[in-house]
C-alpha cells in the first residue's frame, strides 16, 4: 500500500484555479500579457524582431518578478513596503518614559535614551574613559 506524507504546515499550501495557477499568478500574467504582446507588435514594425523580443522581456519581467516572488509568505508589494518604510524611518529613535510612581509633577523623571543605528544605547552624554 502507498504512503503519501501529509505536511503538519498547510498555510503555505496555496488553492489553485485554473491550468494549476494561484488567482495571483493568473492575474500577473495576464496582465504580462496584455502589456507584452502590444510592445512586440509596436516594436516589430520598427525594430528587428530580435530586437523587440528583448524590449517585450524588458517590459514583461518586473510584472513577472512581482507575480511570482514571495519571502516569508508575503507577496512582493508587501516585503517592498516594509522595505521603503524602513529606510523612510528615522535612523536615530528616542525613547521617553515617565515614571508613573512619582506623582509630584515637579519631580516627574523624564529620560531620554538614544539608540543608535548600531542598537547601542546611551543616555546622551559622552563616556570619558
Amino acid at each position: 500500500m502507498a504512503y503519501v506524507k501529509v505536511p503538519k504546515d498547510l498555510s503555505k499550501v496555496k488553492t489553485k484555479v485554473a491550468l494549476n495557477l494561484t488567482k495571483r499568478q493568473l492575474i500577473g500574467f495576464s496582465i504580462a500579457g496584455l502589456l507584452g504582446f502590444p510592445v512586440y507588435l509596436l516594436c516589430k514594425n520598427f525594430l528587428s524582431t530580435d530586437i523587440s523580443m528583448i524590449l517585450m522581456s524588458i517590459v514583461v519581467l518586473p510584472i513577472l518578478f512581482a507575480t511570482l516572488y514571495e519571502k516569508d509568505n508575503l507577496p512582493f508589494e508587501k516585503h517592498l513596503a516594509y522595505i521603503v518604510r524602513f529606510h523612510k524611518a528615522e535612523k536615530i529613535r528616542i525613547y521617553k518614559m515617565e515614571s508613573i510612581y512619582n506623582t509630584d509633577k515637579k519631580d516627574k523623571i523624564k529620560e531620554k535614551i538614544i539608540i543608535n543605528k548600531s542598537g547601542l544605547k546611551s543616555n546622551g552624554r559622552r563616556r570619558i574613559e
